[in-house]
């Protein structure tokens, strides 16, 4: 599961991670509490050339009357996304990354969900796997882009049983379909070490809060 994210990563800074063009409507500044349907900068390669585009988090499938016209689709699923009608042709020709600084999850304890932030252990941007695809309908265009979810791996598995695909720099351009087949051996969790969760405030439940100080280690979690 992958449904919140924060990046306070500059647009210049991502076009030399990922060594692409950015565009002029790239979403700027800081952005703590990143949710779905909130446009992201999102790598993708076109003819073995590099473009950062801004697209809205939450896949719009081509049938779709409105982007509102089913399920808000801000994740597929690894094990299925190649069979699904939705995402089936984007998982083959239309594989993208997104950049940020970590994500939170919430773990259930009895009638509470509580949230953590979750960031690379090494401190680099965390890197997610994800597809993208065009809709238009009515002379409304879209771009849209879901990110792609595995079984959990070690850090993630005591909070939630799902974590969002982790893509390691050496295999950016496997992800891309700039180096040939193979792209779905990557479809792994990420092994003990690569990431690192902590407890965070409750503040962050709320879709309209912001600021550094919802990513911030609560001080006492209890």
């Amino acid at each position: 599961m992958c449904g919140r994210m924060a990046n306070i990563l500059p647009v210049d800074a991502m076009a030399r991670l990922f060594k692409a063009v950015p565009g002029n409507d790239l979403p700027e500044g800081p952005r703590y509490n990143i949710c779905p349907t909130q446009p992201l900068a999102v790598c993708v390669s076109l003819g073995g050339h590099r473009q950062l585009r801004a697209m809205r988090w939450g896949f719009v499938p081509h049938w779709y009357k409105s982007p509102t016209d089913g399920p808000l689709l801000i994740n597929a699923r690894a094990e299925t996304v190649a069979e699904k009608p939705a995402f089936r042709a984007a998982i083959r020709d239309r594989r993208c990354l997104i950049a940020a600084n970590g994500f939170y999850e919430w773990h259930r304890e009895g009638e509470a969900k509580l949230p953590w932030f979750v960031s690379r252990r090494d401190g680099e941007p965390i890197v997610f796997g994800a597809l993208w695809q065009d809709w238009e309908r009515g002379g409304e265009l879209l771009t849209t882009c879901a990110i792609v979810t595995v079984s959990a791996g070690p850090t993630l598995a005591p909070i939630h049983h799902r974590e969002p695909l982790v893509i390691e720099k050496n295999d950016w351009a496997k992800w891309l379909g700039e180096e040939g087949h193979g792209a779905a051996r990557l479809m792994q969790p990420r092994p003990e070490g690569v990431l690192q969760a902590w407890r965070v405030g409750m503040e962050v439940n709320s879709n309209r809060a912001s600021g550094p100080e919802l990513c911030t280690p609560l001080a006492d979690p209890a």
